[in-house]
């Protein structure tokens, strides 16, 4: 059996460029997401929504988030053919792609349900490791857009974090690489 340990040593972050094209199991998707639901979560408030994406699903995220993109970046001159073209192409490489989302219900202070849905993305990024599959949170492109929140189903006060794709992958396992943890703790002993 792999250790906690393990799985949390040999997490990684794996890009569609490196996915396989095979599908993951919905069984396994289900397993990812319910290992969300078990997040910690200030007075039970819950606050992470997903919509997963996969099949034709995977086109209609790809064309609608390549056009709001683009309509957004051209009305502020900022607009760029290669992220068009990334924004279109990403979703396409993947098996599945999960939108990641926080309702906020005004209960709890924001920064408390952005960590509870952020720990319940961590908790997803390790059942993907134990399950040796590829995955990549990215927070790029439509992320911060407010225009983008109703296709996710998320109020105007409510969160979007970005995207958890997903993909098969069989290459050489990336090496993971860290400074030691002594450079960042601070010990207060008297």
């Amino acid at each position: 059996m792999i250790s906690i340990q393990e799985i949390i040593r040999n997490r990684r972050s794996i890009y569609p460029k490196m996915f396989t094209g095979e599908i993951i199991d919905d069984e396994d998707i289900n397993q990812i997401l319910e290992s969300a639901n078990w997040a910690p979560t200030h007075k039970f408030t819950e606050p992470w929504r997903f919509t997963v994406f996969k099949g034709e699903g995977l086109k209609i995220l790809a064309d609608f988030q390549s056009n709001l993109y683009k309509e957004v970046s051209q009305k502020n001159g900022t607009f760029d053919q290669i992220k068009f073209e990334k924004l279109q192409q990403n979703p396409l490489k993947c098996s599945h792609v999960i939108g990641i989302g926080v309702k906020i219900n005004g209960q709890l202070p924001e920064i408390e349900e952005t960590n509870a849905t952020a720990s319940a993305v961590q908790n997803m990024l390790l059942t993907i490791s134990e399950l040796k599959l590829g995955c990549y949170w990215g927070s790029g492109g439509i992320t911060y857009l407010e225009e983008a929140k109703p296709f996710f189903d998320l109020e105007p006060n409510d969160i979007f974090m970005g995207f958890l794709f997903l993909g098969k992958f069989s290459g050489q396992w990336p090496k993971g690489r860290r400074k030691p943890i002594s450079d960042k703790v601070k010990w207060v002993t008297k």
